[in-house]
């Protein structure tokens, strides 16, 4: 579950971090006229990190996924990927990166493709109530699936993908949903729907270095 501060106050916001950031990044399309259409969350066994990926319509339609995370305290070795920092009224200070960076994301995500996962539940702080996300995922996995470990992570993007390299799996995600991959849609993929898209979208594939997708 991830617990969710309904009544904090951010500064900046999700929304100006967004807006400054997405931009500058070459799977953007160099939009600045960014929609926000939801987002999901995946859980952080230790209960540090927030991990959140949102979910963006730019001014010609085209919807992209940026996965973001939230640090107590700075990731070592992620400096490039820093996004911003930000003031938060219950939580302090937090450090905001590009998840692709982060061995928290990674996990879950490589996690929830393999176990057939989904997003994590939210769960208010205040009152206790659970609600789910408006953006809802499944991993192809079945639950008592191995989940590969993550080694040293790299990555790089191009105009429509993050390719990242971590340790013995390599994972593709589509930051222009709906854009190919590269890879043949496979039993190790995470799918997404949300209001307004009834049928699943893809927005990640995990294979492994040896160039396998397994079943």
């Amino acid at each position: 579950m991830a617990i969710i501060h309904q009544n904090a106050q951010l500064s900046p916001s999700k929304p100006e971090i967004l807006a400054a950031w997405v931009p500058s990044q070459p799977w953007s399309g160099d939009s600045t006229d960014l929609e926000r259409i939801g987002a999901f969350r995946f859980d952080d066994p230790d209960g540090e990190v927030g991990i959140e990926t949102h979910l963006l319509r730019t001014g010609d339609g085209r919807i992209l996924q940026v996965p973001l995370t939230y640090r107590g305290a700075p990731l070592h070795d992620a400096q490039d990927s820093l996004v911003a920092t930000l003031d938060h009224t219950v939580l302090g200070t937090r450090w905001v990166y590009d998840a692709c960076a982060d061995p928290a994301y990674l996990t879950a995500l490589v996690a929830a493709i393999a176990t057939g996962g989904g997003a994590a539940e939210l769960v208010d702080a205040e009152t206790g109530e659970t609600t789910a996300g408006p953006v809802q995922v499944a991993g192809s996995g079945t639950p008592e699936s191995p989940v590969p470990a993550i080694g040293r992570i790299s990555h790089a993007s191009d105009a429509a993908t993050t390719t990242v390299s971590a340790g013995g799996v390599e994972i593709e995600l589509a930051r222009m949903v709906g854009e190919h991959l590269g890879l043949p849609p496979g039993p190790e993929v995470l799918t997404g729907t949300w209001p307004g898209r009834r049928s699943p979208a893809l927005l990640a594939v995990v294979r492994h270095h040896d160039g396998r997708v397994r079943s």
